[in-house]
């Protein structure tokens, strides 16, 4: 294993396998903040060249956290298929990204190799590639789940219908969700974050968008991203829900700093097995970001990406419904651009998808990065193109609870049109019954809540 590169007369020599894919990373703020960023551009590129020579089996053989104190490691490296590993360990990093992409990586040539891949070797393929190479490798690839619905085929994208409300207040949060619903969003889920992290909080607004969704017959998932186990509290005392959510970390120091153990998804789970709503079998939402663990301290030395894909290698563990990358959400300190979203939101995708769980974003910023809706829409499109399974979308793309800017309603059904790409087919079909859709484009009745009103014939 060589750990140095000669470039324009000089030479770079590099400590271990956990500096050169810091290095070798794309600029990232959260890595400058972390002391872990290449210092130049030349420094950058001879981290790049190390570790196109490196073996597929270095970066496995080098976890970023070690596997006898860490649960994350040890069920990413204990869940490798050997057979699958063998095939691909002695290839350089270099390689494996030729063959990714190549004629040769067929979607179901990926999913074989797929198996055999651990975290770390995934990030190490992704700090190789350009943008264009994490959209087209990434769109050879579709990871499909089932909870009321199947998300994930092949030509559509879904939305996540996000009516947060800064209050709580259920009857704002109503209105909201009739607005988004009159845009065509929610296909992929009815899901809100809450101010009040309480069970009797998350239970009133669960049995809210049960009755909204069984009142119109609505062919989707829901869900209130509370804490998991004010969820769970909430389960027990007979509030509905499809599935359960939690945000999650790349090593078990960070989970722990949410609050949570693997034990509690795995009882998560077998709850909503017991006593759930969704037909299943896959019942979980996880939400991940780059640069959350750094914010947490459990970082152990190493860069934002390559602890954003042992987010994805522990999701993974627990067959979830949906993934996302909140990527612009923590802040400039860890993205400090537009540049930098965009980049972090392609490489999340690409990441997840070649980890194999259904991957999507929330595309967004804070108001004090520097990015503006432009760079949102530009980052959507090129995801859409990607095989992204699903956005986020909020009214007038202001999200007036969490302060921050993603997509708005309408948008999903945009990139729709411009890509030829569908919603959910049981929800199309609902939409085309209530007439918000036809022919795969929005009516004249889109964006009009008033047709699930009283007065129309709905909730009031």
């Amino acid at each position: 294993m060589i750990l140095k590169t000669k470039l324009a007369g000089r030479t770079y020599e590099f400590r271990s396998v956990k500096e050169v894919l810091a290095k070798a990373n794309e600029l990232k703020s959260g890595d400058v903040l972390a002391g872990l960023a290449a210092a130049s551009d030349s420094e950058r590129v001879a981290a790049k060249e190390v570790l196109s020579n490196l073996l597929m089996s270095d970066l496995r053989n080098n976890p970023a956290v070690a596997y006898e104190s860490d649960d994350v490691t040890r069920m990413d490296q204990d869940g490798v298929d050997q057979a699958a590993y063998d095939r691909i360990k002695n290839w350089t990093v270099g390689e494996f990204r030729e063959w990714l992409l190549g004629y040769d990586a067929t979607e179901e040539a990926i999913q074989s190799v797929r198996k055999g891949l651990t975290a770390e070797m995934i990030a190490g393929v992704a700090k190789l590639m350009s943008n264009m190479d994490l959209v087209y490798a990434a769109s050879k690839m579709r990871v499909e789940s089932t909870c009321n619905t199947t998300a994930g085929r092949r030509g559509t994208f879904s939305t996540r219908l996000q009516p947060n409300h800064p209050t709580d207040d259920v009857e704002g949060i109503t209105a909201s969700l009739f607005e988004g619903l009159s845009y065509g969003a929610g296909d992929m889920l009815i899901g809100l974050n809450p101010v009040n992290d309480s069970s009797a909080s998350c239970g009133e607004i669960l049995r809210r968008f049960d009755e909204v969704k069984n009142r119109w017959q609505i062919p989707t998932q829901i869900c209130v991203l509370a804490h998991i186990t004010t969820q769970m509290e909430a389960v027990r005392k007979g509030a509905p829900t499809d599935m359960i959510f939690q945000s999650i970390a790349g090593p078990q120091k960070g989970n722990e700093a949410f609050g949570f153990a693997t034990d509690t998804i795995r009882k998560a789970q077998s709850l909503l097995k017991e006593r759930g709503t969704a037909k299943g079998p896959n019942v979980m939402y996880f939400e991940t970001g780059q640069g959350s663990e750094l914010s947490s301290d459990s970082h152990f030395g190493t860069d934002q990406v390559t602890m954003e894909a042992r987010c994805y290698a522990y999701a993974k563990q627990f067959n979830p419904f949906m993934v996302n990358t909140v990527v612009g959400f923590i802040g400039p300190e860890y993205l400090y651009d537009s540049k930098q979203v965009l980049r972090a939101g392609l490489e999340d995708h690409f990441m997840g998808k070649l980890t194999g769980i259904p991957m999507g974003c929330d595309c967004c910023y804070t108001n004090h990065m520097q990015a503006d809706r432009n760079d949102l829409e530009s980052l959507t499109l090129m995801l859409a193109a990607a095989g992204c399974n699903y956005v986020i979308g909020v009214p007038a793309s202001d999200d007036i609870m969490l302060n921050y800017q993603s997509n708005a309603y309408q948008d999903a059904a945009a990139v729709r049109e411009i890509l030829g790409l569908r919603p959910i087919r049981e929800f199309e079909q609902w939409l085309e019954r209530v007439g918000i859709m036809e022919n795969g484009k929005l009516t004249s009745l889109a964006g009009d809540p008033t047709i699930f009103t009283e007065k129309r014939g709905g909730l009031g």
